[in-house]
């Protein structure tokens, strides 16, 4: 995988080192705004990335550039994947993937025009504790409450509160709670349980926009609550309850770092599958596979999975 990474943000600083050691990803270019060139170059130099710019073009027409990992502020996501698409570059978008279930499906349209993989940045589906929750789900019985609550007081908040106000919490750019934190929260329950049946959010608004939110999902037959909070905290945790036991995971819904299994009438276990590892680690070895062997069947999974989860942020979006 020839990549070019779009943005110079703090995911984009997590993201590099995990990338620079991957055997089978090779870092072409780094694309930032004309202000932040600098702090690109600094990468670049830093991560031995082989050129910085600040023109899309540059990347769009570079033929060592086969894939473009977006990691830029939300609104700007369809845009730059269809640019990507059209200059048959693969593309891996973080989340949430697009502001709406339509660009996505006119996304996901292009992909397979141009013969191109598309695919969402999101941990959780990749990582081993998630696949052990899907393989063991079952042994406890018949799921009654789901509820995930990552609550997070975040660093940008006190100067949101002053009126400086970041992308994150701009809802002209896409930001807020619910397409922040309870997007992992989301992706969590779609991808064990499939689509829900109806869903409400409940907001808390600030400046026209929600700092924190509850999403109401119900089932055939159960119902699942996810907190999504950046204005306050509370220790991060999802459980789901069965009539047979539960499975509570300590920690966020896009790590998994520690699962504790409580069947009826026996001992409890911890299980902590994930390797000694970055979170990214996984998604991008898997990516990397999906790009290499063109495997265009297992691009097509993850995107079907993504239209589900877009779906629900489109109906929760309405109360906005």
């Amino acid at each position: 995988m020839k990549l070019a990474v779009l943005g110079t943000g703090m995911i984009v600083q997590e993201a590099l080192p995990v990338l620079q050691e991957m055997a089978d990803v090779s870092l072409e270019a780094i694309l930032s705004t004309p202000r932040s060139l600098a702090k690109a170059n600094k990468l670049a130099k830093q991560y031995a990335i082989a050129k910085a710019t600040s023109d899309y073009h540059d990347i769009l027409t570079d033929s060592q550039v086969d894939t473009v990992y977006i990691a830029l502020p939300n609104h700007l996501h369809f845009e730059m994947a269809k640019k990507a698409l059209l200059a048959h570059k693969h593309v891996i978008c973080e989340k949430p993937f697009t502001m709406t279930l339509a660009e996505l499906e006119e996304l996901a349209a292009l992909a397979k025009q141009t013969s191109c993989i598309l695919v969402e940045a999101i941990t959780n589906q990749h990582l081993a504790n998630y696949h052990w929750i899907k393989e063991h789900l079952a042994e406890i019985g018949t799921v009654k409450i789901v509820e995930c609550n990552y609550s997070q007081y975040s660093s940008r908040y006190d100067a949101f509160k002053a009126g400086q106000i970041a992308p994150a919490f701009d809802a002209s750019k896409g930001g807020g709670a619910l397409r922040d934190l309870n997007s992992y929260n989301i992706h969590f329950v779609v991808g064990l349980f499939g689509a829900p049946t109806t869903v409400s959010y409940l907001p808390n608004m600030e400046k026209g926009v929600d700092t924190s939110g509850i999403l109401l999902l119900t089932y055939p037959d159960f119902k699942v609550v996810c907190i999504g909070a950046k204005d306050c905290s509370a220790p991060i945790r999802s459980t789901i309850q069965g009539d047979k036991g539960a499975i509570v995971v300590d920690g966020a819904t896009n790590t998994l770092p520690a699962i504790n299994f409580y069947p009826n009438k026996q001992a409890q276990q911890t299980i902590n599958q994930n390797p000694d590892e970055h979170r990214m680690a996984a998604e991008f070895r898997y990516f990397a596979q999906l790009i290499a062997k063109k495997d265009t069947a297992g691009a097509q999974a993850l995107l079907e999975h993504s239209k589900q989860v877009m779906a629900v942020l489109d109906a929760a979006s309405q109360a906005l």
